[in-house]
């Protein structure tokens, strides 16, 4: 494959999966707008938190990556394990391309379905509490939002590959929900006593947690946070690695 043909593969499959997303639009809505949903519901009513500029951005900021994290989880792990499961996919595997531009096509779908997730919280968090955020804020908030979600990311791809379709579905529904609880998502981590704050801070989706709130302005980031996302990351990578090559040998002998 020549580098100049990697650009328009990659918009090819991602608009394939694009497409594909689009055809049951349900699909969208369950993976962007729960943590919508919980902002408007968990978060608003209390005005103390609501009318608190740097208590509302926080909580605004931590909802964000929960919507980046169920992309990660879902469009990617119970996603290609879907997907694999399709003739279709067997046939690109087959293709001299090689799978550089399917997965850059998945990351791009990826990043636009997290962009749809992201902007009913930007409008509620606007509208109805004192949410906040400094413009010269804008590109770092995004820049963490997808340093946290890399390990996620390869968790998601992780289970993609090593799992069927039915048990990825509920493996990354068990995922999900404990990364979200056990990494302070919804519940503040402050309010955790000692050994779940220990245990929550060696979690992907507590970095993911603190980093976006650290470039809000709302909170601070320590050598434990940089320690585990590069930690899962490694982990991430090598998990996915290994899947990915025990799949292709698996289908492809």
């Amino acid at each position: 494959m020549s580098t100049s043909s990697l650009p328009r593969l990659t918009a090819a499959h991602a608009k394939i999966n694009l497409l594909e997303v689009l055809r049951e639009p349900i699909a969208i809505v369950g993976t962007t707008v729960f943590p919508s949903l919980a902002l408007l519901f968990f978060v608003v009513p209390q005005r103390i938190i609501a009318d608190d500029r740097v208590a509302a951005t926080g909580a605004a900021a931590q909802l964000a990556a929960v919507a980046v994290m169920s992309v990660c989880l879902f469009t990617f792990g119970a996603g290609i394990a879907e997907d694999r499961a399709r003739p279709f996919d067997a046939y690109l595997r087959t293709l001299p391309a090689g799978p550089l531009p399917q997965v850059l096509g998945r990351v791009a779908n990826g990043v636009i379905l997290s962009v749809l997730g992201l902007i009913p919280i930007v409008v509620i968090a606007g509208l109805l509490t004192e949410a906040r955020l400094a413009p010269e804020r804008l590109l770092l908030t995004l820049a963490m939002l997808l340093v946290g979600a890399v390990p996620l990311l390869l968790i998601g791809f992780a289970v993609g590959y090593m799992l069927r379709q039915k048990s990825a579905i509920a493996v990354a529904q068990l995922l999900f929900f404990g990364l979200a609880f056990g990494g302070g998502m919804f519940v503040p981590p402050e309010v955790f006593p000692s050994w779940l704050d220990a245990i929550s801070q060696a979690l992907p989706s507590r970095g993911a947690r603190d980093l976006v709130v650290w470039a809000v302005g709302s909170g601070d980031i320590g050598l434990a946070t940089v320690a585990s996302l590069a930690g899962w990351t490694a982990v991430g990578a090598l998990a996915t690695l290994w899947a990915f090559r025990r799949d292709e040998g698996r289908r492809f002998r």
